[in-house]
């Protein structure tokens, strides 16, 4: 070869080689670019910098607004932040033009199961489950679609077609656990203990069952014990609850007693509560109002309170509530009388693992008396301060004690403290 050809020969390999190596390294580069801005969409969307988040999205999809991984992206984000309506409009933008993307269309029944459209939900994962039914995420969220609306039977064979897939699958297993059928009744047995300062203490024990026969109808039925002054007493108390979606629930019932004259001899009483759902933004979440009326007949006297509950529904699981009592006394040889009384409480979550959870109130009450006993009603006032705990250390198990302080008038001053066991089944 003459030195002139075989020169040319050489360039023409250098070039191809410099060229190869040129793609090779665009190739990678631009690997480790997607890689680097997904990573750092991930950071952001961690901390729930979701500003953050979409800006870098959005400047993947200013330099490539065809590419439909990155858009998925960005319906993501919007999905995250609570931007649904936006995320709806995205995933439907994205399956328009890559409609065989089977996790596109779980995104998208992810957004409509937010939205509360659990039939549109149901739709889009059935799509993603045809699309792909090996997929034990695609299952799981089928089955929940399915739950929503009620269809039991269907949504435990999905989740348990998800278990078989992915025997580590957290939400399967969770998902057949929440379709176990609902215990009727729930029994509790407690005991309660009053020191005073002015007497010997008082006790009583107690044992309720309540039994939720259908969706509308319950009952509850409670033997109560007391110990009080070296006499034996107890009572009976009884009541139904209907309860319609619209209506909220109405409870009436009575109570019957061995009253040796400490408790009163007959009750009667009723209660209306009724709840809204206020939204998942903002600072009350839900509302819940009871309004009822209670009589008391003792053997010298006869009482009414006439009572107003308000609970607060808060973030992460806190509660507060507000009730005010009107409490209408009449003794044998004395005219009526007209108290006012009210207490606060303020309820918070504090521990939550497997199926235990802790939860604790504490309360501060003005007023408030105990028409339980004759000795605590009419004759004095008080301010109360206490709190309480509360563990569910099993699905259908719990223990829950309390403690409080009340401080009355004529220097005297009361402690009490109980707790009670409750099973479902």
């Amino acid at each position: 070869m003459k030195p002139r050809k075989a020169l040319q020969a050489m360039s023409s390999q250098s070039s191809k080689l410099v060229a190869g190596i040129s793609i090779f390294c665009s190739l990678v580069w631009g690997q480790q670019t997607a890689v680097r801005w997904q990573d750092e969409v991930q950071r952001y969307t961690k901390a729930q910098d979701w500003t953050a988040a979409m800006r870098i999205v959005d400047g993947e999809i200013a330099l490539a607004p065809r590419d439909m991984d990155v858009r998925a992206w960005r319906a993501r984000i919007l999905m995250w932040s609570g931007q649904l309506d936006e995320a709806e409009h995205e995933y439907l933008e994205i399956l328009a033009v890559a409609s065989n993307d089977p996790d596109n269309w779980l995104g998208l029944g992810s957004v409509y199961s937010r939205e509360g459209k659990t039939a549109e939900a149901l739709r889009a994962f059935d799509r993603a489950v045809a699309l792909d039914p090996k997929r034990a995420d695609f299952r799981a969220a089928r089955g929940r679609a399915l739950r929503a609306e009620n269809h039991r039977k269907a949504a435990r064979l999905e989740f348990q077609r998800a278990l078989d897939l992915d025997p580590r699958s957290a939400e399967a297993r969770i998902g057949l656990r929440s379709l176990q059928e609902e215990p009727k009744h729930e029994l509790r047995i407690g005991v309660d203990t009053d020191l005073l300062s002015f007497a010997d203490p008082n006790h009583d024990q107690g044992v309720s069952l309540t039994s939720q026969w259908t969706p509308h109808w319950r009952t509850s039925v409670a033997g109560d014990f007391y110990q009080w002054a070296g006499t034996d007493a107890g009572k009976f108390v009884a009541s139904l609850t209907g309860k319609l979606l619209r209506w909220g629930a109405f409870t009436a019932g009575g109570a019957t007693a061995r009253d040796q004259g400490v408790v009163p001899k007959r009750e009667a009483f009723f209660d209306y509560d009724h709840g809204w759902r206020l939204g998942k933004g903002g600072v009350v979440r839900g509302l819940e109002i009871v309004y009822g009326q209670h009589w008391y007949w003792y053997t010298t006297a006869r009482i009414l309170t006439i009572n107003g509950t308000t609970l607060f529904y808060l973030p992460h699981e806190w509660t507060w509530s507000l009730g005010l009592i009107g409490a209408r006394s009449h003794f044998s040889g004395t005219g009526a009388e007209w108290r006012p009384s009210g207490v606060t409480k303020l309820g918070f979550p504090m521990a939550h693992w497997d199926e235990s959870r802790l939860s604790g109130n504490v309360f501060f009450a003005a007023g408030t008396e105990n028409f339980a006993q004759l000795n605590q009603i009419g004759q004095f006032s008080s301010q109360t301060y206490g709190g309480g705990l509360r563990l569910q250390f099993a699905a259908r198990q719990d223990v829950s004690g309390f403690a409080a302080y009340q401080k009355r008038t004529q220097d005297r001053s009361q402690t009490s403290f109980g707790f009670t066991y409750g099973i479902r089944f």
